[in-house]
């Protein structure tokens, strides 16, 4: 139940919002629900390890994504003075 509320809540985030440090945030709180949901179907089965594993790839993937997707998001800010998606509109230099 816990997993499902924080995913549905990153979804809402990600779709209302049109900032990308809330848009990143938005897929963050999606990835967790995810891990959460993951543990809970691996007490379901305690003689597998599977859902514990798949827990902590998630975890890995998702700190490696926040800091590529911070680090992206600052470079679009300081070439485009603006974090709004909807602004950016090209990002080729001329």
């Amino acid at each position: 139940m816990a997993g499902a509320f924080l995913f549905c809540t990153g979804l809402a985030i990600l779709i209302s919002r049109r900032n990308l440090i809330m848009m990143l945030m938005g897929l963050e709180l999606m990835l967790n629900g995810a891990n959460v949901n993951w543990v809970a179907f691996g007490r379901l089965h305690p003689q597998y390890l599977k859902g514990e594993v798949f827990a902590l790839f998630v975890i890995v993937l998702a700190v490696c994504e926040a800091a590529v997707g911070i680090a992206l998001i600052l470079r679009v800010y300081r070439y485009t003075q603006t974090s709004h998606p909807d602004e950016v509109a090209d990002l080729k230099e001329a």
